[in-house]
Formats: structure tokens, C-alpha cells, sequence
């Protein structure tokens, strides 16, 4: 047996070359509906291009290097341009009904391939180490840890994310493009819609229809020859798909070539005179500096167990705040405490007891604090907190009213220099190695004064649409605009259990659209919708045509002008 042989008769049988790289094709395909799908191949491979070099020179070369920015600039507006012509390719095809006459997985690959992208894209926002990636990451924490997958998918440590976006998946959109782009090679593209639906289902019955009993591809590949009670041609047949219709010269690649073109000049021009946003992040040091008493508040409520990071919940502690559910069930609760974070010990009390080996007053505060009783430490916190509405700030320091707070003015004081000079945010960031990627705590701590106020301001709340806008005037994320519909909408926006609601809701749709041609009679909508004519408008014109001529109403006749 020679296994060469048989992989050439078997690779053969199922795309011939005049196949896979055609030089005709039916007339019907010069519509401009069928210019998406290779804009959207043309801007993957700009797309993998800059990636590829914004991955080389790491991720804060665009941030301090003209030439890193232009770069950037290329890789965001080859994103829009990706994501305008996948979106326009994946409804024009709908409106196709390209599923049909055994398309089916042609038609969920690409479904797929457009899933798969947004999560690329999703991640490469994460990605950008400025404040749009701190907002988006503890926005869509709460989504993730809502539904349990926030316990080993931290939106929030930049190593794991930029490890997914330039690397696996990358690879699994263009695994998927790659696939898909094959299938319509061997498939071919769908024809137009019959004149009648017993026509279009005569024809699904012909070319998607289940073959007779005894086939399989296995026993055709052996045979080498096409069974006789087989209803329909092998998985690449296209002479026969389109025995009846008008063919024209095409020029596959050099299409290809021309749009790649046609792209690149666009993005390269977008880039130069637009170029993309760029906001910096907020750090914790800043936020100590500009709002010296809101910092002060802050860690005080990490001190009593009350601070949004203290009360949120699973993955970070046993806190119920942020606990939603669906129905009596919560995949939050199920997962468990994956990233323990004990707001009093890590944000308090673990930087002070650092600060203390080199300064004796802090440790001698520390000491007193720690072998206070229970309600001793109460009362202390409790008049420091009291205090601290009729604080002052000038330059940066803290002035309170006279207070019977024990120790707490010194650990406080000594806290909030520790926030202002840079050395706070350093500890929240050590962990056993050298390199430091996850900002889980920091981000947490930002997240409950200082993020969304800054994004109040860049009108990214929730309620502004949220993580699907972008700071400044540029396009922010048109992908997710689905998914952030529901947060503006009853119930969804008044619900205390919006994230894993709307995680429902996208999970059902998501579904629906992917093995939307096996779902009977629904499949038959893009017939009724009628918009097919308009895609195929020329096709059916001459159709039409050639039918009201006296004396051509013989199907082979008519149909060859086709």
C-alpha cells in the first residue's frame, strides 16, 4: 500500500487544484455583497503583520516610540476595518442562506471564526497597558466571575491576557479563517435561491441531501468512483453544482492582492492622520497624590472589612456583595475562593509591617495596634473614621481634627506616604518571582473610587455604554454592542444579577446563530426576507428575462445563460 498515493487520491477527490484555486466562477459572484469576505482576510493579514511587530518590541514600545505608535495606529484601524467586513460577511451570507446544499459547516466555521475574534480582540484591548484596558478588565471581571470563569480566566493579570492575544488566540482564528476559507474552496459558493420554495427544496435535496445506505467517504475514496444511489456529487464536485450556470474568467489571487492593497493604504492613512488613542493608565501613587483623602478613606475600609475589594466576594474572598445568581444556583459560589485576597492584611497591614523593619515609629504603632483587643481596634478605627469627613489636604498631607485614634494617625500617615512616593503599588505587585504581570490587586483597589470616576468623565460608564466606548472620538468596540444593549434595557439594568443574565441571553443567541441551519423552518427566513434579491439582482433580472422570451422556456436553455 502506498500511503503517498492514497493522500494524493484522497486530497484529489475532495478539492481538485481547478478547485481550490479557480480561474472561473459563476457570473453571480461579481456582486459587491461577495467583496466582505476577502476584506476581512486582507485585514487579518495586516492585522497578524502589526501584531507580529508590536509582539517583537514588547508591549510599551507603541507607548514611548513614534514609530511604535504608527504601528499601533495600523493594528487598530485594521480592527475596525476586520471586524466592518466580518460583521458585513457574516449578514450579507445570512441573507444568503449560505448554509444551504450541504454548507452547513462552512456556515458554523465561519460563526466560529467570528466568535473566536472577538474574544482576540477583547484580549488585545486588555492588552494595551493604558486606562482603557484597566477599565475594560474591571468591567468585565464581574461578567466573568458571575458565570465562574473569572476563577481561572483573570481578566485582570496582564500576563495571562497578552499571552492569549498574541499567541493562542491568534492562532486559533486564523486555524478557523483557515478552515473555513477550505471549505468554501471545496463546497463552492452557494447558488442563488430557486424561483420557487419546491424548487429551493428540490435542490437541498439534491446537493445537501443524506446519501443513500452503504456510502461513506471512506468507501468512495477506496473505489475512486461515485456510487450510484449517491444523491449528490463528493464533497468537491463543482463542475456539476454549476453545470447550468454562466461562468467568468476570475482571478482568485489577484483579487486578494488588490484588496490587501486597497486595505493597507486605508489603514496606513487612518494611522498617519488619526492615529489611536492612547489615554494613560491611573495608578495607585497618583491617586494617593490628587486625592490624598479619599485614599485615606479607602484604605480605612480595607482596614474594617467594609471596601468593595473586602465584601465582593468569591473569587477574592467569602464577601456577598458581588454574588450573583441565576435562579438558586451561582457559578460564582461554586467555583470557590481561586485568588484569595484579604483586604485588611494585603492592602494594610502586610505594607505597613514592611515599612515597619526600617522605621521604629511604624513598627511601634504596629505592635500597639496588633495587641489592641478587638473592640479596642473598633473604637480606633471607628473615631478615624469619624475624623475623617473634616480632613483637610494640602500639598499632599492629610490634616485631621484632634482624635482619640490610638495608633491609627501614624499607620495612616505612614500608609499614605508609602501611596505617594510609588512603594504601595510595587508591594500590591510582588508576588515569588522576579517579573510582575498580574495587577489583580492594584486594579481592585483602584476600581473602587478612582476608575470610575475617570470614567465618568471619558463618558465610559455602564450606563454610557460602558467598555464599548473609547476615550477621545475614535470608534471604540462596534463588536460588543450587542452585548452591551442589555445593560441599557429592564430588566437587565435594574437586575442585581445583570452580568450572568445577559451572559444567558448572549449564550442562547450565540447558540442560535451558530447551528442556526439546523433549526427548522427558522432557516427559511433569509428566503422570506427577500434580500437575496437584491444581492443577486442581475442573476434573477436575467432570469427573468430569458423566461419571458417566446419559446426559451426550456430549462437547459434558460438556465445555461445563467
Amino acid at each position: 500500500m502506498n500511503l503517498t498515493r492514497l493522500v494524493r487520491d484522497w486530497v484529489r477527490t475532495w478539492i481538485p487544484l481547478p478547485d481550490l484555486l479557480p480561474d472561473k466562477l459563476p457570473a453571480y459572484v461579481r456582486s459587491p455583497a461577495y467583496y466582505f469576505g476577502i476584506l476581512s482576510v486582507s485585514s487579518l493579514v495586516l492585522l497578524v503583520l502589526s501584531g507580529f511587530t508590536l509582539a517583537f518590541f514588547g508591549p510599551q514600545w507603541w507607548h514611548v516610540n513614534d514609530v511604535g505608535h504608527f504601528v499601533n495606529s495600523v493594528h487598530f484601524w485594521s480592527t475596525q476595518a476586520f471586524f466592518f467586513g466580518l460583521a458585513a460577511h457574516l449578514w450579507t451570507e445570512f441573507c444568503k442562506g449560505a448554509w444551504r446544499h450541504g454548507r452547513r459547516l462552512t456556515w458554523m466555521l465561519g460563526v466560529l471564526s467570528f466568535f473566536v475574534a472577538i474574544g482576540t480582540a477583547f484580549t488585545g484591548y486588555l492588552s494595551q497597558t493604558n486606562f482603557d484596558s484597566q477599565w475594560i478588565a474591571v468591567n468585565g471581571k464581574d461578567a466573568m466571575n458571575a458565570v465562574g470563569i473569572g476563577s481561572f480566566f483573570n481578566l485582570m493579570d496582564f500576563g495571562q491576557m497578552y499571552g492569549l492575544h498574541v499567541v493562542l488566540l491568534p492562532l486559533a482564528v486564523v486555524a478557523l479563517v483557515g478552515l473555513h476559507l477550505l471549505l468554501v474552496r471545496i463546497r463552492g459558493v452557494v447558488r442563488p435561491y430557486a424561483a420557487t420554495t419546491e424548487d429551493e427544496l428540490a435542490e437541498e435535496q439534491r446537493w445537501g441531501g443524506t446519501v443513500g445506505p452503504g456510502w461513506s467517504p471512506l468507501t468512495a475514496w477506496l473505489s475512486q468512483r461515485r456510487p450510484r444511489h449517491y444523491a449528490r456529487p463528493l464533497a468537491s464536485d463543482q463542475e456539476a453544482y454549476y453545470c447550468d450556470l454562466c461562468e467568468q474568467p476570475y482571478d482568485l489571487i489577484g483579487e486578494g492582492v488588490i484588496a490587501l492593497t486597497i486595505v493597507a493604504a486605508l489603514a496606513l492613512l487612518l494611522a498617519g492622520v488619526l492615529s489611536s488613542p492612547d489615554e494613560p493608565p491611573i495608578t495607585i501613587q497618583q491617586y494617593a497624590q490628587q486625592s490624598p483623602v479619599q485614599f485615606l478613606r479607602e484604605e480605612m475600609d480595607n482596614l474594617r472589612g467594609t471596601s468593595y475589594v473586602a465584601t465582593y466576594g468569591p473569587p477574592y474572598n467569602d464577601g456577598t456583595a458581588q454574588v450573583q445568581y441565576l435562579g438558586p444556583f451561582s457559578p460564582q459560589l461554586f467555583m470557590g475562593i481561586t485568588i484569595p485576597i484579604d483586604a485588611a492584611e494585603v492592602y494594610v497591614l502586610r505594607p505597613l509591617s514592611e515599612l515597619a523593619k526600617t522605621d521604629p515609629a511604624v513598627a511601634a504603632a504596629l505592635r500597639q495596634f496588633n495587641q489592641a483587643n478587638e473592640s479596642q481596634q473598633e473604637a480606633w478605627m471607628q473615631a478615624y473614621a469619624d475624623a475623617l469627613p473634616q480632613a483637610t489636604a494640602s500639598n499632599g498631607e492629610v490634616v485631621l481634627p484632634t482624635v482619640e485614634a490610638g495608633p491609627l494617625p501614624v499607620l495612616m500617615g505612614s500608609l499614605l506616604a508609602m501611596g505617594q512616593s510609588g512603594a504601595l503599588e510595587g508591594l500590591l505587585l510582588q508576588t515569588r518571582g522576579f517579573y510582575q504581570a498580574d495587577f489583580t490587586r492594584p486594579l481592585l483597589f483602584l476600581n473602587s473610587q478612582a476608575l470610575p470616576a475617570k470614567a465618568e468623565q471619558l463618558k465610559m460608564l455602564d450606563t454610557q455604554w460602558g467598555v464599548m466606548n473609547e476615550t477621545g472620538n475614535y470608534p471604540g468596540q462596534p463588536w460588543l454592542w450587542l452585548y452591551t444593549l442589555w445593560y441599557q434595557i429592564p430588566p437587565y439594568n435594574t437586575s442585581p444579577n445583570a452580568d450572568i443574565l445577559v451572559w444567558v441571553t448572549m449564550a442562547i443567541l450565540s447558540g442560535a446563530l451558530l447551528f442556526y441551519p439546523y433549526i427548522p423552518y427558522l432557516n427559511r427566513l433569509p428566503y422570506y426576507l427577500g434580500i437575496h434579491r437584491l444581492i443577486w439582482r442581475e442573476y434573477y433580472q436575467d432570469r427573468d428575462r430569458l423566461q419571458a422570451r417566446p419559446g426559451q422556456e426550456g430549462g437547459q436553455t434558460r438556465s445555461s445563460a445563467l
